[in-house]
């Protein structure tokens, strides 16, 4: 392994090193599992830190924020700090440099996008698994480990035990918080990690205050093709955006998946050049977003000459992650699903609502200090999706289970039902989520459908319903 210095990170960070030049002997870790010599990065960090970290005999610490007096108790204790302008920088950096230490000979897969790349990453890790390959992945159920706020990819990779021979790294397509948006996201992490292959899915907006409108949305994905020197590239054909992202990779192999491609979807399955090679009761879920999400990852793995049997048979056992598109009971039917942006909702109450038998039922958690703009926009697309149908709506702003980062803000609240009487849909309001499930259980019967949408709000849903002894 080759070892760095406080110094020479610090250059790499574009930071100002407060402390002597140490030598760093260990790895790039968050504060809570570091261990001896490593490099702690925290976009924040305070006293109470700087002591852990210290006690943890750590190499370093970086921040973007270092609040109180914690710098001058890092001066006290001799724990070297490198403040850092932009967070994203050393953890581009520390991701970089973990791939060249521990798996520099890797399949380097990298899947963005604004939906679907959750999905997409995980499936495209179980074909190459079902394909005998020791592959990783940095996609979890919440989406949490694709941001480059905190060293997690890094961590991750330096952690694995055993070689790897792929990775299949989920890039969030916009990153930040509060009100400060961390540009070329997208560009920054797929050059860190060097990719023989990326995988765009759609262009919409989720992120609005980071990113506000398609364009800054599409020109933020299209970052991860900005200087690509891999091998393919995997496009979505249906999504008109990304399709003419085909331009920025000339020297690329180039694939496109969808309607009209080689690999496309009709009634029947998934055909690959006109041939029949998953058959409609071999997929695991006929949602379309489900079904445009296994085209993506189907396609990337014809790519990578992967056997078309060993693909069908991955995608046949293909166990989704929690929160898409879910079944928690079948008496009544309850789906839960993340949906958390206008194109994610349309797409899911659509899939919905192709189920039903009985009444339907939405319980919408409200997006919490995401800003009015957002809300407003998922509360047009919950009113368009169901005006024309029989729903029973509840909102809810989750307050029983959400942190201060997730708190619904008044003016949130007040923009999403605003939309909804403007658009003359009833609906009921529950301030916890624990009372709007409990609402909805009162009227619903066994054959019945209940849909739970929503991101950190109704995230914890399930252990809800099981406290309830609802499921």
């Amino acid at each position: 392994m080759k070892h760095l210095n406080t110094t020479y990170l610090a250059q790499k960070s574009k930071g100002k090193l407060i402390g002597d030049n140490r030598t760093i002997t260990g790895i790039f870790n968050i504060l809570k599992d570091a261990g001896k010599g490593d490099v702690v990065v925290r976009h924040w960090i305070d006293e109470a830190g700087v002591q852990m970290a210290s006690d943890k005999g750590v190499s370093c610490l970086v921040t973007q924020d270092a609040r109180g007096n914690s710098v001058e108790l890092a001066r006290k204790v001799g724990l070297p700090i490198i403040l850092a302008e932009k967070i994203e920088l050393v953890n581009a950096f520390a991701i970089a440099w973990a791939i060249e230490n521990f798996a520099p000979n890797t399949l380097r897969i990298v899947v963005t996008g604004t939906n679907g790349k959750s999905t997409t990453t995980h499936m495209i890790h179980r074909i190459l698994l079902e394909a005998g390959l020791t592959a990783h992945t940095n996609t979890d159920s919440e989406s949490e480990f694709n941001t480059l706020i905190d060293p997690m990819v890094a961590k991750q990779i330096a952690e694995f035990r055993g070689d790897l021979d792929a990775m299949v790294l989920e890039v969030s397509e916009v990153q930040g918080w509060e009100d400060r948006s961390m540009a070329d996201h997208a560009f920054l992490m797929t050059k860190a990690i060097n990719p023989h292959v990326v995988v765009l899915t759609n262009v919409a907006l989720d992120h609005v205050g980071l990113v506000n409108t398609i364009e800054d949305v599409s020109k933020e994905i299209s970052g991860s093709l900005r200087g690509f020197n891999g091998r393919q590239v995997i496009l979505n054909h249906d999504d008109p955006l990304i399709r003419k992202m085909e331009n920025f990779v000339p020297n690329a192999e180039v694939t496109f998946y969808g309607s009209g491609t080689s690999v496309e979807f009709r009634k029947e399955g998934i055909f690959y050049k006109e041939k029949l090679v998953i058959p409609l009761k071999d997929l695991p879920f006929e949602s379309s977003h489900f079904i445009q999400n296994t085209l993506a990852a189907v396609s990337t793995c014809i790519a990578l000459k992967i056997d078309l049997n060993i693909i069908k048979k991955a995608v046949k056992s293909y166990q989704a992650l929690n929160r898409r598109f879910t079944i928690l009971t079948q008496n009544p039917l309850i789906i839960d699903d993340f949906a958390h942006n206008p194109e994610g909702i349309t797409a899911t109450i659509k899939s919905a609502t192709e189920l039903v038998s009985g009444n339907f039922h939405l319980v919408c958690a409200i997006r919490g200090s995401r800003g009015s703009s957002l809300n407003e926009l998922n509360a047009h697309a919950v009113a368009d999706s169901i005006k024309d149908i029989d729903c029973n709506l509840i909102l809810t702003s989750s307050e029983d289970v959400v942190d201060n980062a997730n708190w619904v803000e008044p003016s949130e609240k007040k923009i999403f039902i605003e939309v909804l009487q403007n658009e003359g849909i009833n609906y009921i309001h529950c301030n916890t989520l624990t009372k709007a499930l409990k609402n909805v259980f009162k009227t619903a019967q066994n054959n019945d459908t209940i849909l739970l949408i929503g991101a950190q709000g109704m995230d914890p849903a399930l252990d809800v319903l099981k406290q309830m002894k609802c499921i």
